[in-house]
């Protein structure tokens, strides 16, 4: 019909009747266009605002899997021409499920089905804000905020929340919900309390890059990698490790890590006198002494020279060691991994020969107390325990 006898028939003045279609609205004595102009009524002054306009929330594309203007115009048509529901949803390509309760949302109440208010209904739907799951006061929060003090990263968290509570849909947070929550307060001011939590320690979110290479310092003779059995590189059998050193400021002192890689169980080297070739080769030995038979299987290393002695460790414990390739950490990578969660631990520069035997046991147990992704979020503590009881 005309657009005069629509507004009649609705009760407004036909210019308004026309606004409403050009998607002009009126907001302190100024008339506001889709486009961002704002005329004042009384001084004729235009201005520049920015796009607000409803016309723009209907008209915006959205996920195919949402009904658009198009289809609901196509819906009225359909229902006007006599078809079923049934029919329209085959037409449209959608569930009949879908027609069926898109019309009874969006009918008058003589039955009549309207497409433009169904789709102005729509986008005012959009735009729900909602608290941040985190920052809300409750178990979910105190659960992760607990995990975080314990220095899980954010996925460990995550599956421990479905482990512990399995049946309560309350009780879940995705990992990259956690990190963003993180962000989002190094942003408000409290960096340091993040990049606690935070293992890289960085309060800002950065690319990943090709890892650094390493240099080849070893130069006596070896077994190499490539002559290990493939019986350790599966990791079916348990008791190969992979080893190496994490150092302090200026190299001058270091810890000695161990990963066993079927259980990723740690054990760490107290060093108090340096890291020489001759005092990893004594504290290797001393440390796979207390070891069943059965978990001594072999022990992987980088060219570092502190293998210097290996020759002499495997007479001592019977045990091959094998040497990864120059510049190939990959290749010993639960004992790169193991390092990088370290360092949360001992910071890079720092002086380790502050920590005794009994700190080095407390953060291997944490680290063996620690779900593991890789071990479908089991303990390295229990997976070894098992083996030992077996």
């Amino acid at each position: 019909m005309p657009r005069r006898r629509a507004a009649e028939q609705v009760g407004v003045n036909v210019r308004t009747a026309w606004d409403w279609d050009q998607g002009v609205r009126k907001s302190s004595n100024a008339r506001v266009y889709p486009d961002g102009r704002r005329v004042d009524y009384r001084t004729g002054r235009t201005t520049m605002g920015p796009v607000t306009s409803l016309l723009v929330a209907v008209e915006k594309p959205l996920d195919p899997r949402f009904l658009s203007l198009a289809e609901r115009e196509q819906i009225r048509d359909l229902l006007g021409e006599g078809h079923s529901c049934r029919e329209v949803a085959r037409r449209l390509g959608r569930a009949p499920s879908t027609i069926t309760r898109e019309i009874h949302a969006n009918s008058d109440a003589a039955g009549n089905y309207r497409p433009y208010a169904a789709q102005r209904s729509s986008a005012l739907r959009r735009a729900r804000p909602k608290n941040r799951k985190l920052m809300l006061e409750g178990p979910l929060r105190e659960f992760v905020a607990a995990g975080l003090r314990e220095r899980w990263s954010p996925e460990q968290i995550c599956h421990a929340l479905r482990d512990e509570h399995p049946h309560d849909e309350a009780m879940r947070v995705s990992h990259e919900t956690i990190y963003q929550a993180l962000y989002f307060q190094a942003r408000g001011g409290v960096k340091k309390e993040v990049a606690a939590a935070i293992r890289t320690g960085r309060t800002r979110r950065k690319p990943h890059r090709d890892p650094s290479q390493r240099t080849s310092r070893f130069v006596d003779e070896m077994i190499m990698i490539s002559d290990r059995p493939a019986e350790v590189d599966d990791r079916a059998v348990p008791g190969h490790w992979e080893g190496d050193l994490i150092t302090g400021a200026f190299n001058k002192t270091a810890i000695g890590t161990l990963v066993e890689r079927s259980t990723r169980y740690v054990m760490l080297l107290h060093l108090p006198n340096g890291h020489s070739a001759e005092e990893v080769r004594d504290a290797l030995t001393r440390q796979i002494q207390t070891l069943p038979e059965h978990l001594r299987g072999s022990l992987t290393w980088d060219q570092g020279a502190e293998m210097a002695g290996h020759k002499q460790f495997t007479m001592a414990t019977n045990m091959p060691v094998y040497f990864c390739d120059p510049a190939s950490p990959w290749q010993r990578g639960s004992n790169e991994n193991t390092n990088g969660l370290l360092r949360q631990y001992f910071p890079k520069g720092t002086d380790l020969s502050v920590y005794g035997p009994a700190d080095l046991e407390h953060v291997a147990q944490q680290l063996n107390g620690r779900p593991r992704k890789t071990l479908g979020w089991k303990k390295p503590a229990e997976r070894l325990r098992d083996l030992l009881t077996a």
